[in-house]
């Protein structure tokens, strides 16, 4: 197609050169004190050189948000500097700069910091084997969290970044407050699907409301989610369809969807054969833009997605080995698989890819 590389606009006059985005993957890299890397500064760097629009990885909007070794965070003034460093890496290179802002929850990895607080909407265990029961927040403090995502998106445009956005995905807390199985509550949070929904609804309400006071007009906010849970009880598709139409009605630029697959249909029910991005796009229309993610790789791939009816793609593992992955699919090279010295990948990142299982059967090495 011969858009894929052409300018997008997004809803609110944000353009990109070109229909593909960087991933939101997390590097595991940043300095002791949750700064910006300069491994980091020069991986994201590389990659604005590449892409349409480059999604950070999750970025900690508290303290006890923080899910991961050496996460980024944005939770207070102290990380203003870094994260002027980060938007100036990915602007100078005419990229449009995405922070994706995020809160762990219940999947935070125990003993990050000592009297760590691991909290979720229910004092529910995730089904993971390293996972700890969380405590249950008090209805206080699910506010003051909805204070910590307003604050960091203020940060991030005082930083100089072209937009947010929030991490409704891969099982932190803001889709622990939409799954019925991480989500036990009985009050204004909990119960009811709508109820569920009070939760990521009025963070995005929020949100906008601060790009509103501070932002520009076309300054960028997006909502990643996973369309699924396997677990029981947990999220169907249906619960989903009620969720992207909700975030349809609100001013988004974008609904990023999270899946091991662009084509995947239901996990829950093997009979369902339609892809979910075709129950996605029917239910959202034109209203907002819908990004595809997982196991885009190649130039067919990108096709293939866009026919599907996705309207971005987001590129993850062939980013990381191929730092000119985009340059390199527009001029019909095939793609580096070997994670090498060119790859500009941070070094802390470099070795944990060494220990991801698959990567050698899907055509990826080690030099």
């Amino acid at each position: 197609m011969n858009d894929i590389f052409e300018t997008y606009q997004l809803k609110h006059g944000a353009t990109m050169r070109s229909r593909i985005a960087l991933a939101p993957m997390t590097t595991y890299s940043s300095n002791p004190d949750l700064t910006l890397s300069d491994e980091e500064e020069t991986y994201y760097n590389a990659r604005a050189k590449e892409f349409g629009m480059v999604i950070t990885a999750a970025t900690a909007v508290s303290k006890n948000a923080q899910a991961f070794d050496n996460q980024i965070s944005i939770r207070d003034e102290r990380y203003l500097e870094s994260m002027r460093r980060l938007a100036t890496a990915i602007n100078k290179e005419g990229s449009r700069s995405v922070l994706q802002i995020h809160h762990g929850g219940r999947m935070n990895k125990p003993g990050l910091y000592p009297n760590q607080d691991i909290v979720s909407a229910s004092a529910v265990k995730a089904e993971r084997p390293y996972a700890q029961t969380p405590r249950k927040l008090r209805t206080s403090e699910i506010y003051d969290i909805i204070d910590d995502f307003a604050n960091a998106t203020r940060l991030a445009i005082l930083a100089g970044f072209d937009g947010v956005e929030l991490h409704g995905a891969n099982t932190y807390l803001i889709q622990q407050f939409f799954s019925p199985h991480s989500n036990r509550r009985d009050d204004e949070f909990g119960g009811s699907v709508e109820r569920r929904l009070k939760f990521p609804l009025t963070l995005v309400d929020r949100v906008l409301a601060v790009k509103k006071q501070y932002g520009k007009d076309d300054f960028i906010v997006g909502y990643r989610l996973s369309p699924e849970e396997l677990e029981e009880p947990g999220i169907t598709l249906a619960d989903t369809m009620i969720l992207v139409d909700h975030l349809a009605t609100r001013d988004l630029d974008y609904i990023h969807l999270s899946q091991g697959n662009f084509r995947n249909r239901s996990l829950r029910d093997k009979t369902d054969t339609e892809p979910i991005i075709t129950k996605v796009k029917r239910v959202v229309g034109d209203r907002t833009a819908i990004i595809g993610a997982g196991g885009i790789d190649s130039l067919d791939d990108i096709e293939e997605a866009l026919a599907l009816g996705y309207d971005l793609v987001a590129l993850g593992t062939i980013a990381l080995s191929d730092a000119k992955i985009v340059t390199h699919l527009r001029e019909g090279v095939t793609p580096s698989r070997v994670f090498d010295e060119t790859s500009l990948l941070p070094s802390p990142l470099f070795e944990r890819l060494k220990s991801w299982r698959g990567l050698s059967d899907k055509g990826y090495s080690f030099k």
